[in-house]
């Protein structure tokens, strides 16, 4: 059997596959409650065959959001459409899995079909105006951008406890694994980052210390049983971020505090994306060699993402040892049923076995008519010409 489709345990999550859907922003909430659009979008990946399906990034409090549409867990009331989603994703034989989040200085952004930049007026006279921005230092993310607020010492401090009480609504909205982001620009990210976080206080003198607290807050509320996943960029390494060797030392720091998995973004570096700044190739294409080297240095597990289209790619990653599970996002917009479709090309499944049980009888049935029409084709070709006579002249 494919590594690929080989069930993955880590703690007490026992997932039938190492295909993820990753978090994918939908923009969609309705004053942070996730619709049904979202409890359609993502069930039908876990129909499709996915080991583990992500909600998108989930705001920790209302100012955190990248756009209005933003779904979040900032208070008790948006526990409950998001259990529905849990629920159904586990009810088609996926892992519900959920990304915890806050975008900082990236907050008041317009949708991504009005132009994903910051709010104007124009937008705030159709119902969706700016709110204002929080980040680490007074730092734009570049022209044109709002000013963030400078977070304050305590407001730092409350942040962190919103995020711990963020990781309990996941909890008790029945999520199985959980992850932080800490990539692509955001606030996380930020701290991180000497681009963004030119901090005095203890935030600033070691900028490993948001992350990590953020880590134990989040830990104290996810159970013991249930993993831990932490996003990173690899873009960083050559983006005037973190260096790889300050990287590999984070991720061994997140580790002893309850990390189990990295997630490697391939793009997403605090000055390319989007800022103006230092330019480095922002390829979608899986940074897999690096992502090895972390692996190595860190002792995580890697789930590996990044422009993942064909199967046989996938696999090559797992058996290289460059990645333990292998996200697939847009693809998967395009070909929701990628799961099972790579598992077919992989030589993994051929009886339609792992497709959902209401499909079989229909497919195994379609693929029999298919196997007879292709007979019938393939007698008419090989059938001898009849012989040449007068009357056929």
């Amino acid at each position: 059997m494919a590594l690929l489709f080989t069930p993955y345990q880590l703690r007490g999550m026992r997932a039938r596959n190492r295909v993820v859907i990753p978090p994918m922003q939908q923009s969609t909430g309705v004053d942070g409650m996730a619709t049904d659009w979202h409890l359609a979008h993502l069930a039908r990946f876990a129909m499709g065959g996915a080991g583990i399906v992500f909600v998108e990034s989930t705001a920790v409090e209302e100012r955190g959001r990248n756009t209005h549409g933003d779904v979040g867990l900032w208070k008790d009331e948006q526990i409950a459409p998001l259990a529905r989603i849990a629920e159904a994703i586990r009810r088609d034989g996926a892992v519900a899995a959920i990304q915890l989040g806050h975008t900082g200085r990236k907050a008041a952004l317009q949708k991504w079909w009005n132009g994903h930049g910051p709010l104007t007026e124009a937008d705030a006279a159709r119902g969706e105006p700016a709110w204002p921005v929080a980040g680490p230092s007074p730092l734009p993310v570049g022209p044109g951008w709002p000013t963030p607020q400078v977070l304050e010492t305590a407001d730092v401090e409350q942040l962190i406890q919103r995020w711990r009480e963020a990781a309990r609504r996941a909890r008790e909205a029945g999520f199985e694994a959980l992850e932080v982001h800490g990539a692509h620009g955001y606030l996380i990210h930020q701290f991180l980052s000497p681009v963004a976080n030119q901090r005095t206080d203890r935030y600033g003198q070691h900028r490993w210390r948001f992350a990590l607290d953020v880590a134990e807050a989040v830990r104290k509320e996810w159970p013991d049983d249930k993993p831990l996943f932490w996003r990173v960029s690899l873009a960083d390494v050559a983006d005037g971020g973190l260096e790889f060797d300050e990287m590999a030392g984070l991720l061994r720091a997140l580790k002893d505090r309850g990390v189990d998995v990295v997630d490697c973004s391939s793009g997403g570096g605090i000055s390319s994306y989007p800022t103006q700044g230092k330019s480095v190739s922002n390829s979608l294409l899986f940074r897999a060699e690096l992502a090895a080297r972390l692996r190595e240095a860190s002792g995580l597990q890697v789930m590996g993402v990044g422009l993942v289209v064909e199967p046989q790619t996938a696999e090559d990653y797992i058996q290289a040892g460059q990645a333990d599970l292998v996200a697939v996002g847009r693809e998967a917009l395009y070909n929701p049923n990628w799961p099972v479709h790579a598992e077919v090309a992989l030589g993994a499944n051929d009886n339609y076995g792992t497709w959902p049980l209401q499909y079989r009888m229909y497919l195994i049935r379609r693929a029999a008519a298919a196997d007879a029409l292709r007979k019938a084709d393939s007698t008419k070709s090989t059938r001898p010409a009849a012989p040449y006579t007068e009357a056929s002249s």
